[in-house]
């Protein structure tokens, strides 16, 4: 654990009481246990922060090729694999295989790449971190630190001229504006490599952070590691080589497929559709029936409008098993300091439709 994160006495873990309130706005230049006493966000433009060394943030060929190489290719195994189970070789090992891994590499994003590095939602120990990198990094959207990076640059430019993957800014009006401006925010901004965020700028903190430093030094080790695994687990449940090899097509592949577009449906979809409970300034949407697959993710209007709760479920009946886990972490003593949004903070960002009568 880093300076200043040390455990509470272990009978006060779990208390609500120890939670801390929910705050809106990230310090990019504090460390990540340094206090935020920061008023609501300031919805204003802001001037574009030039990289550290001055010229602008561009990612690099290899880097582009790469994002290609890693969202096309997946397509195309998802039609092999379709093929397959169209003539009946896809059987329940394959599903299991799927399943889990889905589960843990998008809980290692959710959780940990997100609500755990990018905006602190809760504290936990050196080796659950670790542990939580190495899932988010299995899923292979980019290394850790660059991952923060860009995510916090959206927030601070959220849907204004410096948000790496808004669909709404430069992308032109009318129908054919708004599918160029869903492709560029699903994957197109993938592609191009441009505004990408400057790790200098937007994660100091990880930079300093020897965990953070760790895993995304390692970053291609937990990609192989997260091919290795439904292969291993195919070939335990069925026994055969052939069962590890139709575990990697649905644990790899597959898998992959669906976390990479659950993840960019954050980026694009809950930009433009859904509803807005509160006033953020931008037009982040929750999207009910993309709750589930995003595990949480995409109730997007209440993240925004509280970027650092744990929770982004607010409602009993909004589906958040990313908050589960977390809750379930904290009741076990694994996480602390969880922090969570009143009801009264609610209140002072609801829109104005939500607070009319009826």
């Amino acid at each position: 654990m880093g300076p200043g994160s040390a455990r509470p006495p272990r009978g006060r873990r779990g208390a609500r009481s120890d939670a801390r309130p929910e705050l809106d706005r990230l310090p990019l230049d504090e460390t990540p246990v340094a206090p935020l006493p920061l008023a609501d966000a300031v919805r204003e433009p802001i001037a574009e922060p030039p990289a550290a060394d001055g010229a602008p943030v561009v990612a690099a060929t290899v880097d582009r090729v790469a994002n290609v190489v890693v969202t096309v290719v997946p397509i195309g195994l998802v039609g092999f694999a379709a093929w397959l189970a169209w003539g009946g070789a896809l059987r329940w090992p394959d599903l299991v295989v799927l399943g889990l891994t889905y589960l843990l590499t998008g809980l290692g994003v959710t959780v940990g790449f997100h609500r755990l590095f990018t905006h602190r939602s809760f504290k936990t120990s050196a080796s659950m971190r670790v542990l939580l990198g190495v899932l988010g990094s299995a899923a292979v959207e980019g290394p850790i630190i660059e991952w923060v990076s860009n995510h916090r640059k959206h927030h601070r430019f959220s849907d204004q001229p410096g948000d790496p993957h808004s669909p709404h800014v430069d992308h032109g009006s009318g129908w054919r504006g708004a599918l160029v401006g869903l492709f560029h925010a699903h994957v197109g901004w993938l592609f191009n490599g441009e505004a990408m965020a400057s790790e200098e700028r937007y994660s100091k903190d990880l930079l300093a952070d020897p965990v953070a430093r760790f895993l995304d030094r390692t970053f291609l080790l937990w990609v192989f590691a997260g091919l290795a695994f439904p292969f291993a687990v195919g070939m335990a449940l069925t026994g055969s080589l052939i069962g590890g090899l139709t575990g990697l097509l649905w644990g790899g592949a597959v898998r992959l497929f669906l976390v990479h577009h659950a993840t960019f449906s954050i980026n694009s979809l809950c930009h433009f559709f859904g509803r807005r409970r509160f006033e953020t300034g931008d037009e982040s949407r929750n999207l009910l029936w993309l709750a589930l697959p995003t595990l949480g993710e995409a109730w997007h209007n209440n993240h925004h409008a509280f970027p650092t709760s744990a929770r982004h479920g607010l409602r009993w009946w909004q589906i958040d098993p990313s908050a589960w886990l977390i809750a379930g972490l904290e009741r076990s003593g694994l996480v602390w300091d969880v922090i969570r949004v009143s009801p009264e903070r609610e209140l002072t960002k609801l829109s104005v439709g939500e607070r009319s009568p009826g």
